[in-house]
């Protein structure tokens, strides 16, 4: 795939200061971002994104997965790409999300899995913000499991989405 930087996997996670020591050992590296309720593994070898969020345990302890790219042109070719293979997508553009400012095109698998096409830009101050910010809302209730039905959901379900 064009412009692939690496894989890009969200862990809900219970304890993040455990989660984040766990880690820290078994990858042999410190976290590259850490920040209340989150943190970010930025790794070069495997080439992973592994983020988490803090999150209470519901028995769905994966958030969602991705692939990162290098850039919003790369995005885009990969949004016609899935638009072409008749894949439903939902795009997101300069949203803050996991502290970073992102342009992302949404998938959903016949599972309910989310995956997301993804660039980041630039930091940002806040973990999310925008009306319809996907970034941690798998392991939520299922009306909000996917882009579609996040977006479609009525103001004030308990998304995880920013509304």
């Amino acid at each position: 795939m064009q412009g692939v930087l690496k894989a890009h996997v969200s862990l809900n996670v219970s304890d993040l200061a455990a989660s984040v020591a766990f880690y820290e050992r078994a990858f042999g590296v410190q976290a590259t971002k850490l920040r209340p309720g989150y943190a970010k593994f930025d790794l070069a070898s495997p080439p992973l994104n592994l983020s988490m969020a803090q999150a209470p345990r519901t028995g769905h302890n994966v958030s969602h997965f991705g692939i990162q790219v290098a850039s919003s042109e790369d995005l885009q070719a990969h949004q016609k790409r899935l638009q072409a293979a008749d894949l439903p997508t939902f795009a997101e553009s300069q949203t803050a999300c996991c502290y970073a400012v992102q342009d992302k095109v949404w998938i959903t698998d016949p599972d309910g899995n989310a995956w997301e096409f993804f660039t980041v830009l630039a930091d940002a101050p806040v973990m999310h913000e925008g009306e319809a910010a996907m970034c941690c809302a798998a392991g939520v209730p299922e009306t909000c499991a996917t882009p579609e039905t996040c977006a479609a959901a009525p103001t004030g379900a308990d998304c995880g989405c920013g509304r």
